[in-house]
């Protein structure tokens, strides 16, 4: 097997362990989070209902415009912050975070801090 491999394998291990314990609801959802090396994306999910909320990424229009590169920290941040606005607008305070097994480091940990910084809680 190769490097690359084991290490999708060991985040989807851990993405499994960490999800039986996160559970979004409608009055406080679930914060998922992917990062490919092209973008970070984040999506509000209300678990009991299985449906997304809503959805925002560094590749988005709005967003792709005030970005150079959607794959860096500054892209994340700024996911983040438009991410809080949004939900602003529906509503919504308080959330549930969800690192998808990903380390609570760089653009996670930006994504994270972008919003919060916009006024959501977690």
């Amino acid at each position: 097997m190769s490097k690359e491999r084991d290490k999708r394998l060991a985040r989807n291990r851990r993405h499994k362990r960490v999800r039986k314990r996160i559970f979004g609801t409608a009055a406080r959802p679930r914060l998922g989070v992917f990062r490919s090396l092209r973008g970070i994306y984040a999506q509000l999910v209300n678990d009991e209902t299985g449906k997304t909320i809503l959805t925002v990424s560094s590749l988005s229009p709005e967003l792709r415009k005030k970005l150079k590169y959607g794959g860096n920290v500054e892209a994340a941040k700024l996911v983040g912050k438009a991410l809080a606005e949004k939900c602003k607008g529906k509503g919504i305070e308080q959330i549930v975070f969800d690192r998808s097994g990903y380390l609570y480091h760089g653009r996670v940990k930006a994504l994270a801090e972008g919003a919060r910084e916009g006024g959501l809680k977690f």
